[in-house]
């Protein structure tokens, strides 16, 4: 939770926002492996994290993709946003998590210390849900029930 004083001088705990990256190439979605320090470390994620100060959504999609995973993305579209405060295993943060699908172009970097592995999953031969982060494996599920919205995949299995 953030703590903010307002003008009347009153304080109230808020929620922080994140962002999460479907990151498609093909038929396969990259996962990424959080580093053991992190809740929920050593389980398989989305590249995502916290929105810095004066920058959009769609630059801080792009920036944890680049600093978790090295992948300059193309953001094709918000997919979900996830506003549940009793998100599972998100500690005291309640975050809000804007979903965004994007599309691989090209490896220019390497991970930075949250990441201890990335790999390129099937999507429809993902880890067991016990391992992978928070509510991601449910995240991806329901993508996948959405074929019109995911015509690439759609031409692949057809």
């Amino acid at each position: 939770m953030l703590t903010c004083t307002f003008e009347d001088a009153n304080k109230a705990s808020l929620r922080h926002a994140i962002v999460h990256a479907l990151v498609i190439k093909g038929s396969k979605i990259l996962l990424v492996r959080r580093a053991e320090k992190l809740i929920e470390g050593g389980k398989w994620g989305f590249p995502g994290g916290f929105v810095d100060r004066d920058e959009t959504l769609e630059e801080a999609v792009k920036r944890e993709v680049k600093e978790e995973a090295g992948w300059d993305i193309e953001v094709t579209s918000l997919i979900s946003i996830i506003d549940n405060p009793n998100r599972p295993r998100d500690a005291d943060r309640q975050n809000i998590a804007f979903n965004y699908l994007c599309k691989a172009i090209e490896k220019t970097g390497e991970s930075d210390w949250e990441v201890t592995e990335q790999k390129w999953f099937d999507l429809h031969s993902l880890p067991r849900e016990k391992e992978i982060a928070f509510d991601h494996y449910q995240v991806i599920q329901n993508y996948l029930q959405h074929p019109e919205a995911r015509p690439e995949i759609t031409m692949l299995s057809a």
